[in-house]
């Protein structure tokens, strides 16, 4: 049935239809609307699960740490300092290998107060062993997470994951979502059945001390179970497609790519408005194609390397900004294919930080100015877009 809902109700949907058992819950704002309808899914009996209201996002992701530990599929949502509260037990559910699923709506780090979308939250998150998905549409967010739960869940992987939808941009506009039925979800989606889980009068240990001549191999197996995650992804998503017709471009989907002279990488609700700013170039001759980073755990290296050895310039676009290089996404970026015998220009443009719009004249700018760079070399590797105080060419 299709439904008009915002991001925020489609998380919440897709947290019913996984059929979540236990949803731990704690309001920010923009993220509160998604908490809210799953305890109406709740109280309604619409949703079996144990629904927790918590002190802190922190104790949020510590339920959901104990009752995924006790074999239960669990969520929960958050925001911003929310997620940030949650550092530790980030990296504590990742390194126990434990599928939790939960939705990250993007926003602004303070100070100064934002509740706009800006990816610094999420990013600042990119080392805790989590996958994370960062979503174009509402559709996506649904689908995602009931895609989330099978590749999670397999026993090669065993990792969380974050749906990472844009602050307000998803969160709270509504658009057409297509809410599949009951039946065919669970048919696609099997009942969570954890190999190791606290069990009365099984005695394990969860979570020991080890010396450091075994610390290490956890360490690499966490490295292979995100590898393997890459592949279960592609598996997943082509097994998806054919119950729900739906397919939402693997790592990284490639829009009009295959004879782009240049592209821009970017990842997040950006990426609908830079396909229309693509058809209106293409339409005026200029060869151009957008590539949109969905997973940025795990990094689509090898789909980038194919394709930066087919472009001039690639620019990427970084919607936060991590004071070291340069932004987040063009220093991985960068990295894949640093070590590629032919590879193209590349130049970062930090833009959209603290909900500031990214207009179709900015990102046909940013086309122009990669177009003139692979033809001339980048005189600046970063740059600020729609500052004040800088030049005002990008208005």
């Amino acid at each position: 049935m299709r439904q008009v809902m915002t991001g925020n109700y489609a998380s919440a949907y897709g947290a019913k239809l996984s059929r979540a058992e236990v949803i731990a819950a704690y309001p920010i704002t923009p993220q509160t609307s998604i908490v809210e309808k799953l305890a109406e899914f709740v109280t309604s009996g619409e949703l079996n699960a144990k629904y927790i209201p918590v002190e802190s996002e922190h104790s949020a992701m510590a339920a959901c740490i104990a009752a995924e530990t006790a074999g239960a599929r669990t969520y929960t949502a958050t925001s911003s300092h929310g997620l940030t509260l949650m550092h530790e037990v980030l990296m504590w559910a990742s390194g126990a290998r434990l599928p939790i699923v939960m939705t990250n709506v993007s926003r602004a780090m303070a100070p100064p107060w934002s509740v706009w979308v800006d990816h610094m939250d999420s990013v600042a998150q990119r080392d805790t062993g989590w996958l994370q998905f960062f979503c174009q549409s509402n559709q996506e967010v649904l689908d995602t997470i009931i895609m989330a739960y099978k590749v999670c869940e397999s026993r090669k992987v065993m990792l969380p994951a974050m749906i990472i939808e844009d602050a307000f941009i998803l969160s709270h506009t509504s658009e057409p979502v297509d809410v599949p039925d009951q039946h065919v979800v669970d048919s696609f989606l099997p009942p969570y059945a954890p190999e190791l889980k606290i069990e009365v009068g099984k005695a394990r240990g969860f979570g020991s001390l080890v010396k450091p001549d075994q610390y290490m191999e956890f360490r690499y197996k966490d490295m292979l179970a995100m590898r393997e995650a890459r592949d279960r992804l592609l598996a997943v998503e082509k097994e998806f497609k054919n119950v729900f017709g739906r397919s939402h471009g693997g790592l990284l989907e490639q829009y009009m790519c295959d004879d782009a002279d240049v592209v821009l990488v970017t990842a997040g609700s950006v990426a609908a408005t830079a396909k229309d700013v693509v058809d209106a170039l293409r339409a005026k001759g200029s060869r151009v194609g957008l590539a949109r980073i969905r997973a940025f755990r795990p990094f689509p290296h090898e789909e980038l390397r194919a394709l930066g050895s087919k472009v001039e310039g690639m620019a990427v676009l970084d919607r936060s900004f991590t004071f070291g290089a340069a932004g987040a996404m063009f220093s991985e970026a960068k990295a894949s294919l640093y070590s590629c015998q032919k590879r193209p220009v590349m130049k970062n443009y930090i833009a959209g930080l603290g909900g500031r719009d990214i207009t179709p004249k900015i990102l046909g700018k940013i086309f122009e100015d990669i177009a003139v760079m692979a033809r001339r070399g980048v005189e600046e590797e970063v740059e600020w877009v729609d500052v004040a105080g800088l030049p005002r060419r990008w208005r």
